[in-house]
């Protein structure tokens, strides 16, 4: 009960934070704001606070929330709200920023989590310098040494540990990976590993290629600082990278995860204490927002690719087809959403 009630309040900041990224710049640029909300469903609690025009509410499904704005898909045909006060009548940089700071919100929840993370507890930054290389693996028989630093896992550059993971991860089962490394003199090589097979007592079988990164410990005011960008970074590079894996095929949809598999890594996470559900909040602010900026219909950043298609046509897009393109969409995301929660349940009772 304790794990679903802290999934319930992860969920709800990371929701109430992006939702109010959109309520705000909308208020900003006097845009007529009908409903904010948090949850998606049936209404099963609403206020409009006397001399408000803005009805609050929450609603049965805390998968998400919206803020229902006049004009938002264009001439609506609603008299009772003045013109100038509708999202269409709005310049290109302000109906922008609306869309945009949504996302922008989750950003800057989650960098703020990240400071507070490294101020109070400390943390671990990762480097990309090899630290942890025992002889008896196949990373120092192939060549790899303490202090090279990775530059590239199989011909595509790295920026952090966690990408160069995701790389390796990426190889077919067994395969020799290219490692092109910076030695401590300047000088650049590139090794080839092929990983040793390993098998448990359950008859798991994994393949250990035996490198490990360089890690130093922050802490206090600087340190918070420190460890805000480099997990910031981390966390970005890391979503970007597994979006292209997601559409070059590396990952599939069936590594994907819905409420359910969040809710199993928030109840793994809880016994782990404070710091890793901190963690775990600014990874999810950072994911929602990089995944509302794909420039797919229902998305924020399908509101900003219409946008940008009106500033090159000179003209909006018709109201009628765009509303039509996000239903569209919608119901797509519905079905994702759907299969994705179905795979999650499947893999639970399994």
């Amino acid at each position: 009960m304790t794990s679903f009630i802290i999934f319930i309040i992860i969920l709800g900041i990371i929701i109430l934070v992006h939702e109010f990224g959109h309520f705000l710049f909308s208020k900003l640029f006097g845009v007529y704001v009908h409903e904010y909300s948090i949850g998606m469903g049936k209404k099963i609690w609403s206020k409009k606070p006397k001399g408000s025009e803005t009805e609050y509410s929450l609603r049965i499904f805390p998968i998400g929330g919206f803020c229902r704005l006049a004009g938002e898909e264009g001439e609506d045909g609603d008299d009772s709200v003045p013109e100038n006060r509708k999202l269409y009548k709005k310049s290109f940089i302000q109906r922008f920023l609306v869309f945009f700071m949504g996302p922008g919100f989750n950003f800057i929840l989650a960098v703020i989590v990240l400071f507070i993370l490294g101020l109070i507890f400390g943390g671990n930054i990762s480097t990309l310098e090899i630290a942890d290389i025992p002889e008896e693996y196949p990373a120092y028989q192939a060549g790899l040494r303490e202090g090279d630093t990775i530059l590239e896992v199989d011909g595509e550059k790295v920026r952090t540990w966690t990408q160069a993971r995701l790389a390796i991860a990426m190889a077919e089962e067994g395969a020799t990976v290219d490692f092109k490394v910076e030695d401590t003199n300047g000088n650049i090589r590139t090794v080839e590993v092929t990983p040793q097979k390993e098998v448990a007592e359950d008859e798991t079988v994994t393949y250990v290629y035996g490198i490990g990164c360089r890690n130093y410990r922050v802490k206090g005011f600087v340190g918070g600082l420190k460890y805000m960008v480099a997990e910031s970074k981390n966390i970005f590079l890391s979503m970007f990278s597994t979006l292209k894996y997601l559409f070059t095929g590396g990952v599939s949809i069936n590594d994907l995860s819905g409420p359910v598999g969040i809710y199993e890594v928030v109840d793994q996470e809880a016994e782990a204490g404070v710091s890793n559900l901190l963690y775990l909040l600014s990874y999810l602010s950072i994911n929602v927002g990089v995944m509302n900026l794909i420039p797919f219909p229902a998305f924020d950043g399908g509101h900003i690719l219409f946008l940008i298609i009106e500033k090159i046509r000179r003209k909006p897009v018709p109201s009628n087809v765009e509303a039509t393109i996000t239903g569209i969409g919608f119901i797509l995301l519905i079905i994702l959403m759907i299969y994705v929660t179905y795979h999650d349940i499947f893999n639970l009772v399994t």
